[in-house]
């Protein structure tokens, strides 16, 4: 870690009160950036989503539907940034520091962009990132526990987020979220959503391998993406699209037009015959959805996950429990441990998953370095099996006491199913030339067979 991480870290563990000291730095930070460029946000009509899961994908739709219409749309998320050509987000950060974030938007207007569709965190909100920056339409997608190693209470971590609503002219809000009355309270005007509840409601539903599909009132929604969780991500797309004037058919072309999400259910093919799937699932929330999402299994379910260090550890055996009532294997690993122990952080993967019944060294293995565990997931995968890659996603680093080492759960999957076909290659070919020996062998008992019963059928014979 640099000297000025260790500094931080020193003050957050030895100060009390820290986050809440040093709220006015932000503030400055977040006032002087604005200045500095321009306050660029202003001069765009900007979408913040915001929620504990699906903000991302969410994100993804309402951007792809916006460009799709000839609406010009920037995106800011934890996976990407831009205008046309969108960059990957390298920093481990859904919303940016308030100077990035500033230059970053000024970018996109000066590229000729209209429109900001824009990921919002409880933490962005609470240290002033998006000061400055008006917000149109802000979208609340649902609440669960996550990050109250820093906001310390459910409560606290619901009024950051809710300050977006404050601050935005129109909500949308998941009506079936437990939270929505928060929402709609902080909400000078708003529209609801839900397949229980909700103004708008999701109709004829048909969860599919491949996507979902439903009907919402006169519109008629086909996602590229599976899992009952993109009925809701979708259906926030359409309140977006409504609210800024789009005709139904715009709004469905553009979310059908949203292939993927990379890190969020996406399949790594390499002519396998057992299926892996990348997500970036990393909440009790967001995990039962995955297990939720995944189509029926002929095989097992071997799954790999870790928790990150310094963030919330109360999830931690929950996750694990999850992860055994759900998996046939468990496979627990290090995610972005950062100066944390990751053996530490293993021990309460363990608990739960031990909670779960999964017994270690049996259907529980502690691999605590991520590409051999991932090795190790794919060297077990079977015929009809499904391999689970969760908690990272699409982060094209990992974070250790040393500081950020490429790592990338897709290309480290590829890279053993290379090596995985190849085995399965090699032994398909074995087992046909032991078939074939087989096969001559079976020939050569047989020919000799035949020819003791030719030789004894001439017995007794009389020859002239």
């Amino acid at each position: 870690m640099t000297v000025k991480k260790d500094l931080k870290t020193t003050l957050m563990d030895k100060v009390p009160f820290y986050n809440s000291l040093v709220k006015p730095v932000h503030f400055a930070r977040a006032v002087v950036f604005g200045v500095r460029y321009g306050f660029p946000g202003r001069k765009l009509k900007v979408i913040g989503v915001t929620g504990t899961n699906g903000k991302t994908t969410t994100c993804f739709m309402i951007w792809k539907m916006l460009n799709e219409s000839h609406r010009k749309a920037g995106l800011m998320t934890t996976v990407a940034y831009g205008y046309k050509r969108l960059q990957p987000e390298l920093n481990h950060m859904t919303t940016v520091d308030s100077r990035t974030l500033n230059r970053r938007i000024k970018a996109i207007r000066d590229a000729g962009a209209d429109y900001l569709v824009l990921e919002v965190t409880s933490h962005a909100m609470e240290q002033f990132r998006t000061l400055g920056v008006p917000i149109d339409i802000a979208v609340f997608t649902n609440l669960t526990h996550e990050h109250l190693d820093y906001h310390k209470t459910f409560e606290n971590y619901r009024k950051a987020k809710c300050k977006l609503f404050k601050k935005a002219k129109y909500g949308v809000v998941n009506a079936d979220d437990k939270s929505a009355g928060e929402f709609m309270r902080s909400s000078k005007n708003y529209i609801t959503y839900g397949i229980k509840n909700g103004k708008l409601r999701a109709k004829n539903m048909k969860l599919g391998v491949d996507g979902v599909e439903y009907s919402c009132g006169d519109i008629n929604i086909k996602t590229r993406i599976p899992g009952e969780f993109n009925v809701y991500n979708s259906l926030a797309a359409v309140a977006v699209g409504q609210k800024l004037g789009l005709s139904d058919e715009e709004i469905e072309n553009g979310i059908g037009a949203l292939e993927s999400v990379e890190g969020r259910m996406t399949r790594v093919e390499g002519g396998q015959d057992f299926t892996v799937i990348v997500d970036y699932a990393h909440t009790p929330d967001a995990l039962e959805k995955v297990f939720k999402a995944i189509p029926e299994v002929d095989g097992r379910i071997i799954s790999v996950h870790g928790g990150a260090g310094r963030r919330d550890e109360t999830t931690r055996a929950e996750r694990g429990e999850i992860l055994g009532k759900n998996s046939d294997i468990v496979i627990i690993t290090e995610d972005d441990s950062r100066d944390e122990d990751p053996e530490k952080i293993a021990k309460q993967f363990i608990e739960g998953a031990k909670k779960a019944g999964k017994i270690e060294n049996k259907d529980l293995i502690v691999e605590l370095d991520r590409e051999e565990a991932i090795k190790k997931a794919i060297s077990l995968a079977k015929e009809g099996d499904l391999v689970l890659l969760l908690g990272k996603g699409h982060e094209k680093t990992i974070l250790r006491a040393e500081g950020a080492i490429p790592f990338e759960d897709i290309k480290v999957a590829k890279k053993y199913l290379k090596d995985r076909i190849r085995e399965i290659e090699e032994q398909k070919k074995k087992e046909e030339e032991e078939k074939k020996k087989k096969i001559e062998i079976e020939k050569k008992k047989k020919a000799v067979i035949e020819k003791k019963k030719r030789e004894e059928a001439t017995y007794g014979n009389i020859t002239e």
